[in-house]
């Protein structure tokens, strides 16, 4: 959390999925950050490369929101993605401190390897690399994709289980889910999916996140 006397930062969010399956084991809270320093080719999410853009939110609003779907869906963890949330690693570990404070795990994916980032003198990337149980790292190679392993997009990406709250088990080794939702008209797309249907998925435009207090169950 940010150091007394400091303000919270706030953070640049391309969307939120305040309740998913599709990014983590268990039903999470996902949160997506607006601007990536990497430039993966075939990248899932290549509206969310560019830091302009995005919504900004303070650390408590999306604290509160996580704490009222842990208790109305019963989530288990937070999954923050990108974008890369190292690229926003004050705001991400300000949030991973709260999902630690509500008794919930966190994942995080990144396009940097853990090597790479424990290698890098900022603070902040190693206070969110301290409040991180799961991190998938390395970049996305698209003539790798991974068909052996859920959450995972391609081979070269290594599965980092920092703390013992999880390990590698049967819910890995199950394929990649999509999730599709149609909320007041708006259609909204998360979770990697199987090859065949990139295709389809890339024709549809995604909706920006949603707006301050939404419920978007």
């Amino acid at each position: 959390m940010p150091e007394a006397g400091t303000e919270p930062p706030v953070l640049s969010i391309a969307q939120v999925v305040p309740c998913t399956e599709a990014e983590g084991p268990g039903k999470r809270f996902a949160v997506w950050f607006q601007g990536c320093p990497l430039r993966c080719p075939g990248c899932c999410n290549p509206e969310f490369l560019p830091f302009a853009g995005g919504e900004p939110r303070a650390v408590a609003e999306l604290a509160g929101w996580m704490e009222r779907t842990r208790d109305a869906d019963g989530i288990e963890g937070l999954t923050l993605l990108g974008g890369e949330p190292f690229a926003h690693a004050p705001g991400a570990a300000a949030l991973a401190g709260v999902a630690r404070g509500l008794g919930l795990s966190v994942m995080v994916f990144s396009g940097y390897t853990l090597e790479q980032l424990r290698g890098r003198p900022d603070p902040a990337i190693a206070d969110l690399l301290a409040r991180t149980d799961i991190l998938v790292d390395g970049p996305y190679l698209q003539a790798q994709p991974d068909t052996e392993r859920r959450w995972v997009g391609s081979r070269n990406q290594r599965i980092h289980f920092l703390t013992d709250w999880y390990r590698y088990d049967d819910r890995w080794r199950r394929r990649n889910t999509l999730e599709i939702r149609l909320i007041d008209g708006e259609l909204s797309v998360n979770g990697f999916p199987a090859r065949d249907a990139v295709g389809l998925w890339k024709g549809w435009a995604r909706t920006p996140a949603p707006t301050a207090g939404a419920d978007t169950r």
